[in-house]
């Protein structure tokens, strides 16, 4: 079965009839007709610049930690003298 792209109401494809199945999800659109038009590209486009926007803002979050010192603490934290891994100056024992 065929699922319409719903926008404001209509069906971007112009198709009518009241046994149409319609969906406002971008993924669930199946209607060729419907995947053409400005309106379903236009949402797309949105869609694709608000996933690229928050994995920039997740890897910024990620990359600001300072995760040298957290694996100092770490191995720190536990018990018995630990080597530093590779990388860290001399490697000497926590």
């Amino acid at each position: 079965m065929v699922t319409h792209f719903k926008v404001s109401g209509h069906l971007a494809c112009g198709h009518k009839g009241s046994n149409l199945v319609s969906s406002s999800e971008l993924n669930r659109v199946k209607c060729r007709s419907c995947r053409n038009t400005d309106a379903y590209k236009e949402a797309r486009k949105a869609q694709r610049n608000a996933t690229r926007r928050a994995a920039r803002q997740a890897k910024a979050a990620h990359t600001a930690s300072n995760w040298r010192s957290a694996w100092t603490e770490r191995l720190t934290a536990m018990a018995g003298l630990q080597r530093l891994p590779r990388g860290f100056a001399n490697q000497p024992f926590v």
